[in-house]
C-alpha cells in the first residue's frame, strides 16, 4: 500500500471512529431535550422509546436511526484499526449488533407503557406485531452493550489499562443492574413503576457514556501509533 492509499485509509478510520463520539452526546441529548417538553410524557416513568409514540414521535424515531448508522459506523472504525480483523475482539461486532438493534426500535414502534401516550392502559393485554419487534430488536442494544463493556474489560485487562479495564467492567455491570430494574419497572413493579424511565435513563447513558470514551480512546490510541510508526521511519540525524 502507497503512502497516499495509507495516508487516506487512516483518515477514514478516524471518521469512522470519531461518529462514535458524536453517536452518545446526539442521541442522550435528544431524547432528554424531547422527553422534558413532551407532554402527558414522564422521564421517571415512561421509557425513552415511548417518545416515538404520540406528537413529535418522528423526532426519536429519526434520533434511534441517526445515532445507529452512527453507532454502526464506529463499529466499522474498531474494526478497521486493529492489526487484523481477527484480533479486533468481539467488541465490535456486540457493539455493531447494538446499533442494529438501534435501527430497528425506529422501524418499529414500542407499544404504549405505563400510561403514554395519555389515555392508554399501563399495560397492554395483547401486544401488536410491531411491538412485540420492537422488544425483540432491542435486546442486542440491552445486551450487546454490556457485553461489548465485559469484552474490552477483559483486553483492557490483558494489556495492562486497569483503569479502563475497571471502568468497562463497571459501566457493563451498572447497566445490566439499571436495565433490568428498568424493564420491572416497565412490567408495573410496583415499587419500580413510577421509576423506569430513570433506571432506563442511567443504563443508556452510563453505555452511552462509555462508548464515547472508548472512542476517544480508540482515537487517541491510534493517533500514538501513527507518530510512532513516522519517528520510526524518520532517518536519524547525521543517518
Amino acid at each position: 500500500m502507497s503512502r497516499t492509499s495509507a495516508a487516506r485509509s487512516a483518515k477514514l478510520t478516524r471518521r469512522l471512529l470519531g461518529c462514535g463520539v458524536l453517536a452518545g452526546p446526539v442521541f442522550v441529548s435528544t431524547f432528554l431535550l424531547d422527553g422534558a417538553t413532551r407532554s402527558g410524557y414522564d422521564p421517571l416513568r415512561h421509557p425513552v422509546s415511548s417518545l416515538g409514540l404520540g406528537p413529535r414521535r418522528e423526532v426519536q424515531i429519526a434520533n434511534f436511526h441517526v445515532a445507529g448508522v452512527l453507532y454502526l459506523a464506529y463499529a466499522a472504525g474498531l474494526l478497521r484499526s486493529a492489526p487484523s480483523p481477527r484480533r479486533a475482539g468481539a467488541a465490535p461486532i456486540l457493539i455493531g449488533a447494538s446499533a442494529v438493534g438501534m435501527i430497528g426500535a425506529g422501524v418499529f414502534a414500542t407499544d404504549p407503557v405505563s400510561g403514554y401516550p395519555p389515555g392508554t392502559p399501563d399495560q397492554l393485554i395483547d401486544r401488536t406485531t410491531a411491538g412485540l419487534w420492537h422488544d425483540l430488536l432491542s435486546v442486542p442494544t440491552f445486551l450487546g452493550l454490556p457485553g461489548a463493556a465485559f469484552v474490552s474489560a477483559r483486553r483492557f485487562r490483558r494489556t495492562g489499562q486497569r483503569s479502563w479495564a475497571r471502568y468497562s467492567a463497571g459501566s457493563g455491570l451498572l447497566m445490566l443492574v439499571t436495565f433490568g430494574m428498568a424493564s420491572a419497572g416497565f412490567a408495573q413493579v410496583r415499587l419500580l413503576v413510577n421509576f423506569g424511565g430513570l433506571f432506563q435513563r442511567v443504563a443508556v447513558i452510563t453505555g452511552f457514556s462509555w462508548l464515547t470514551a472508548r472512542a476517544v480512546h480508540a482515537l487517541q490510541t491510534g493517533r500514538q501509533q501513527v507518530l510512532s510508526a513516522g519517528l520510526a521511519q524518520r532517518p536519524l540525524p547525521g543517518g
